[in-house]
């Protein structure tokens, strides 16, 4: 059974009077049995891609609606990044509609989820990824979007260096292997590598998952380890 099965309905109708840590005690029991036995995973990382789900629907969804208004680019990029199973959309679009009606609150849901996984998680990268292309969905970002971003990555632990980055990177303003990698053309190639070898591991899938990534997410979510891999590559070509 994937992270979805049928929690999303207990998930949707509790979602309105509390936060992420309600939820996840409201669907602890059939769903997390499910989830851990399935995948072998321990009860906590059960918990964790439980979460992560809820907190991907419900940050999205507040994300679009950050500018005053959804529209249907925004939704559908959500559709497109999240491989949601035909039969649980209806389920789905309920927490989404509920969701985007205000952003008020999303510092709740970040911050909890944010304490579920831990502060600078490679997973609440991926999050903050995902939540930044819907916002360029619509073919800009507005200065509210902007905001929204940048409260929920302080909120995530990142600074404003991982923050820029993450951005750039995302728009597609990034091109430089040392940027990438955090490092500059002056720092020791052995350096360089001993940070290449910790970013690729920190977002390498199996790491992604023992952290609290679904297996459902992790087809679309490999872009930042394709680009940390690639930036060794040339680097090293240089040396």
């Amino acid at each position: 059974m994937s992270v979805w099965g049928k929690f999303i309905v207990s998930a949707a109708g509790f979602a309105l009077g509390g936060p992420i840590g309600a939820l996840i005690g409201v669907v602890a029991g059939h769903a997390i049995d499910k989830i851990k036995t399935k995948q072998k995973l321990p009860e906590e990382n059960a918990l964790k891609q439980i979460g992560f789900t809820v907190g991907v629907i419900v940050l999205s969804a507040k994300m679009a609606k950050a500018d005053g208004k959804v529209t249907k680019e925004e939704i559908r990029a959500f559709q497109n990044k999240i491989s949601v199973p035909e039969n649980e959309i209806k389920n789905v679009a309920r927490l989404w509609d509920q969701a985007k009606k205000t952003t008020d609150g999303f510092e709740v849901y970040a911050q909890q989820i944010c304490q579920l996984l831990g502060k600078n998680s490679s997973v609440l990268e991926e999050l903050l990824n995902l939540l930044i292309i819907i916002a360029k969905a619509d073919g800009k970002i507005t200065k509210s979007e902007i905001l929204y971003l940048k409260q929920v990555s302080i909120i995530f632990g990142f600074s404003i260096e991982k923050f820029d980055r993450i951005y750039s990177s995302n728009l597609g303003k990034i091109s430089d292997p040392y940027q990438i990698l955090g490092v500059t053309r002056n720092t020791p190639i052995v350096e360089i590598k001993n940070k290449w070898k910790l970013l690729a591991s920190n977002h390498h899938p199996d790491k992604l998952i023992a952290q609290g990534l679904p297996i459902d997410f992790i087809e679309k979510s490999t872009k930042r380890l394709q680009e940390i891999n690639n930036a060794w590559d040339i680097i090293k070509s240089q040396q």
